[in-house]
């Protein structure tokens, strides 16, 4: 089934892109809540015109694109999470934290048009923000722990436990001899 998208669905389209999809998610989804509607012939007219009258507001619209792209082009984000002995982040990091981030360094990106994995351990990772369909931004996420220096002093404290636990045990076995 041909549907022509009234607004922008990631994973599927962008607005006024004619897609195929299932039948069912088309009548059930799409169309009801007023995302898409039917590709009809005469539908494609209509949007083949709206589509000359409006190129001119598309070109003004895919410069500042151009433009908040162009300004996120050397930003890298450091997200600090609480993490567990183990790596593992308490909840995850997510398109919501990423944009909390953007917006304290003055960018306001909104959280829909980011896209990436819940992010569950400490790593690098990469956002991906669509601004508009030919402007695509990678944003690299670098999650780190925000208890890191207490971890890396239990480390250091059970390393020195161990190896005090280690010498009275080779001294007693030879004060046994």
């Amino acid at each position: 089934m041909e549907i022509i998208l009234k607004e922008d669905i990631i994973g599927l389209g962008f607005k006024n892109d004619i897609v195929n999809v299932k039948s069912g998610y088309g009548r059930n989804y799409l169309i009801p809540t007023g995302k898409g509607v039917i590709a009809s012939p005469s539908a494609k007219k209509v949007l083949a015109e709206n589509l000359k009258q409006q190129a001119h507001k598309l070109a003004a619209i895919k410069a500042e694109a151009e433009k908040k792209g162009e300004a996120l082009k050397d930003v890298a984000l450091t997200i600090t999470a609480k993490v567990s002995a183990t790596g593992v982040t308490y909840g995850s990091v997510n398109a919501a934290h990423v944009a909390e981030e953007l917006k304290k360094l003055g960018h306001d990106v909104d959280r829909k048009i980011i896209v990436m994995r819940d992010i569950k351990k400490v790593g690098d990772y990469v956002a991906t923000i669509h601004f508009h369909k030919d402007v695509i931004v990678e944003v690299p996420v670098k999650v780190v722990a925000e208890n890191a220096p207490k971890a890396e002093e239990a480390k250091a404290e059970e390393a020195v436990e161990e190896t005090a636990a280690e010498q009275p045990s080779e001294e007693t076995s030879q004060a046994a001899e």
